[in-house]
């Protein structure tokens, strides 16, 4: 009788520890910013706020998460003309057919298509658990990420851009090649057909943006200097699409969704293990003389412009509160006119470079955006 009534205790014991660790190991119980984890209460209640702003696009810019040289990410967002609802567009960048993403990650699409809310602030992905967090789903918690929302486009200019998106989907599934658009097979490449040059093309031979340059590497250069002195940037890309909007009359704005800087996920697949809180968080780079230099350490004139223009056009700040953990603007400002906003930033730009290179102190004329 005694054995039996420990037999029972143990047993009992046992499906106590078999439930907590149940507990502990499920997506409810995982850490705040954290893949499978808790993410902000109030993830649709903020993205309707954002939307009763009748903006048709947003260009979203992620920044760069290494030490010098990190371009970046391009995606762009697509709003529906009835419901509102806002599809994310996003070149993937293990669709490169290479063995060591063969397995592991998400290879269906070139392009991933998902809600704008998924891609900023979820913690689970629509595309199942393959796909990649930070990357795919749950920017922020990764790094920052700023929106150019542009007003006034046609219905038919962005249903021609969701289908060229679809096109890209279909060429690579058809391991296609040498298309208008690409003079290899269509699949990821970080160089030739990488986040910028998707989005780029998508404009100019979707939507017709003739003027829209979106450069490639010589068809019979193998070298990958060669490659990289022609390749798309991201935000070399997002300048240039800001331009041919504003020639075509659209209104633009901007708004920056800041890093959640307490999450503690660390991919799996990536070497060396760095937990997402303590990756760099570097505003993405164009091609310049400081191309290589630290996160805050910018002072070409090149890279100061970019990140005026996009200061003076911002009209949000957006944040995860640390003790509420809910969404939240922490900033909002009058946006400047495009045209206004980039001759301030090539005059502030111009002076403050040279008063860096003159290593005095001084108080610069621009101001960065992300800086308060």
């Amino acid at each position: 009788m005694k054995s039996h009534r420990a037999s029972g205790k143990r047993n009992a014991v046992l499906g106590l520890a078999v439930a907590w660790l149940a507990f502990a190991t499920s997506p409810a119980a995982a850490e705040f910013g954290t893949k499978g984890g808790a993410e902000p209460a109030n993830i649709e209640e903020f993205a309707s706020f954002l939307r009763q702003d009748p903006y048709d696009l947003e260009l979203l810019i992620s920044y760069g998460t290494s030490n010098g040289g990190s371009a970046g990410h391009l995606a762009l967002a697509i709003r529906g003309p009835d419901t509102g609802v806002e599809t994310v567009y996003s070149a993937n960048f293990y669709a490169d057919r290479s063995r060591k993403h063969a397995k592991g990650r998400y290879t269906a699409d070139l392009m991933v298509a998902i809600p704008k809310s998924e891609y900023l602030f979820r913690t689970t992905s629509s595309l199942g658990d393959t796909a990649a967090f930070g990357l795919d789903f749950g920017e922020i918690y990764k790094r920052s990420v700023i929106g150019v929302r542009v007003y006034g486009v046609p219905v038919q200019e962005k249903q021609a851009l969701a289908g060229f998106m679809r096109r890209l989907n279909d060429d690579y599934q058809k391991r296609a090649r040498n298309t208008e658009y690409h003079d290899r097979e269509v699949r990821y490449d970080y160089l030739r057909l990488n986040c910028a040059k998707t989005i780029g093309s998508a404009f100019r031979y979707g939507a017709g943006y003739s003027e829209l340059d979106v450069t490639s590497a010589p068809i019979l250069s193998g070298r990958r200097i060669v490659a990289a002195a022609n390749a798309n940037l991201p935000t070399e890309m997002a300048m240039k699409l800001l331009a041919q909007w504003d020639a075509r009359g659209y209104r633009m704005d901007a708004v920056l969704y800041k890093k959640y800087l307490g999450s503690t996920y660390i991919d799996p697949h990536d070497e060396p293990k760095v937990a997402f809180k303590d990756l760099p968080n570097r505003f993405p780079s164009v091609l310049s003389r400081d191309f290589r230099s630290e996160q805050g350490e910018y002072e070409d004139s090149d890279n100061l412009f970019v990140m005026y223009v996009l200061y003076n056009l911002a009209k949000y700040s957006v944040q995860v509160n640390e003790q509420t953990k809910l969404l939240e603007v922490a900033r909002t400002k009058t946006p400047r006119p495009y045209v206004e906003a980039v001759q301030l930033a090539a005059e502030a730009a111009r002076s403050d470079s040279e008063d860096y290179g003159r290593r005095v102190n001084f108080r610069p004329k621009g101001t960065r955006i992300g800086e308060q």
